[in-house]
């Protein structure tokens, strides 16, 4: 079964939003069975919404569009949709009577704009949106099914999970899909790929493994497609670790998470604490682990100790240290982290300080040049990271360099 994504709005083809609806979407498709064949984004524009329907009826069994539904003139979706089915419009009057709560609830005036909210193509099955005023249209044409939803996200996430999904689940006898994720972290793609050629070549026709590279880490994600579900997660996980035995060292965790939520999840489970001393990266480092809820369990917080001074002064770096090697050397780092785990009170610290770049090098350290420390109550180890020449990119790197050194110390430690 194969589904189109048609995203329709001027904002998202000239960058002024990200379009993180088609991802969420495809993942959710996926994991009931439907494979999403392509994504398209189109402008506010009757003839590229025209082209992009009829190109996707011709492609797949399943069309969704999101955005365009708003009140205003540039939202122009519902009335091309009608054209594209060639249907006159309705008011549909369930759709009126939410909508007028919804302004009165707000103590709001309802305008002329607000109550055509209601009106909708007649041969459209209306789908009420609980968080907003535009309705969900469902459209049958020529066996394909075609769904607009409004592309406000939260929006969007609740008519999918609450009726799209369960809907297409009873539209269509659909496979089951199983999926198993092995996060790495230390190894290429390249070399990854060379350490378990004779597993991936070992993989039925219906499983597949696929690469899934970022800044110093690699996604293993096993796929398997068949009828019987039980007996797929049990040939699934047979092969994941086949594949886990050939690269133990590098493996992470054996969930699709994030590199810092499994640091997280393993502190926690261990009942330890951690704190950050971070200068090249700014923040970064806190920030990745702070998304996650529940962090505070773990997480006491950190600095971001820029100039000598704040090195200093919040984390007992010595002036000497500093003067006689600099901010980005292994004396240095070794006090931030030290520094931290005594001045936060925490079993745990991440220290980091380099030459993000793109300029502030010297022959002997040049830009991308960044030492790492890991420090516990008892020992300090630290390394020294040579990245290139990007300064977002080496921030990244940096970030991520730093979570996998604490992963290999917390399984040094505690395993």
């Amino acid at each position: 079964m194969l589904a189109e994504i048609i995203t329709i709005g001027d904002e998202i083809l000239i960058g002024q939003i990200v379009d993180t609806n088609s991802a969420w979407m495809a993942k959710q498709l996926n994991l009931i069975g439907i494979k999403v064949k392509q994504i398209t984004s189109v402008s506010d524009d009757e003839t590229h919404i025209l082209e992009a329907l009829r190109l996707a009826e011709g492609r797949a069994q399943i069309v969704l569009i999101t955005g365009g539904l708003g009140p205003t003139k540039d939202d122009i979706t519902k009335l091309t949709m009608a054209k594209y089915f060639n249907m006159d419009f309705r008011r549909d009057e369930e759709t009126l009577e939410h909508v007028t709560k919804i302004f009165e609830k707000l103590k709001r005036p309802m305008i002329e704009g607000n109550i055509r909210q209601a009106d909708v193509p007649d041969g459209c099955i209306v789908i009420q949106n609980k968080n907003g005023t535009a309705p969900c249209m469902w459209f049958n044409h020529n066996k394909k099914i075609f769904i607009s939803m409004p592309g406000v996200p939260h929006e969007m996430m609740y008519l999918m999970d609450e009726e799209i999904l369960p809907r297409l689940k009873d539209a269509f006898e659909l496979p089951a899909i199983v999926h198993k994720t092995i996060l790495t972290s230390g190894i290429g793609e390249s070399f990854l790929a060379q350490q378990i050629t004779s597993v991936e070549d070992a993989l039925p026709e219906h499983i597949k493994l696929a690469y899934l590279p970022r800044l110093g880490q690699v996604r293993l994600r096993l796929s398997g497609t068949g009828s019987d579900e039980q007996v797929l997660k049990s040939e699934v996980e047979f092969y994941a670790q086949k594949i886990i035995a050939e690269v133990k060292s590098f493996v992470v965790v054996e969930d699709d998470i994030p590199l810092e939520k499994a640091v997280l999840d393993i502190m926690q489970a261990s009942n330890l604490t951690l704190s950050t001393a971070e200068s090249c990266t700014g923040g970064y480092l806190a920030h990745l682990i702070t998304q996650h809820p529940g962090c505070s369990a773990v997480y006491a917080g950190g600095a971001v100790a820029y100039s000598y001074e704040l090195k200093e002064s919040i984390l007992g770096v010595q002036e000497s240290t500093l003067s006689s090697y600099g901010a980005v050397s292994e004396q240095t780092v070794v006090e931030m982290a030290a520094g931290a785990v005594k001045q936060f009170n925490t079993d745990y610290a991440i220290a980091v300080s380099g030459i993000a770049g793109p300029d502030g090098g010297t022959p002997d350290k040049p830009v991308g040049t960044v030492w790492i420390a890991v420090a516990n109550r008892q020992n300090v180890q630290a390394k020294v990271f040579n990245f290139g020449n990007k300064r977002v990119q080496n921030i990244e790197r940096s970030a991520i360099a730093a979570l996998t050194m604490i992963l290999g110390r917390l399984k040094q430690d505690h395993d």
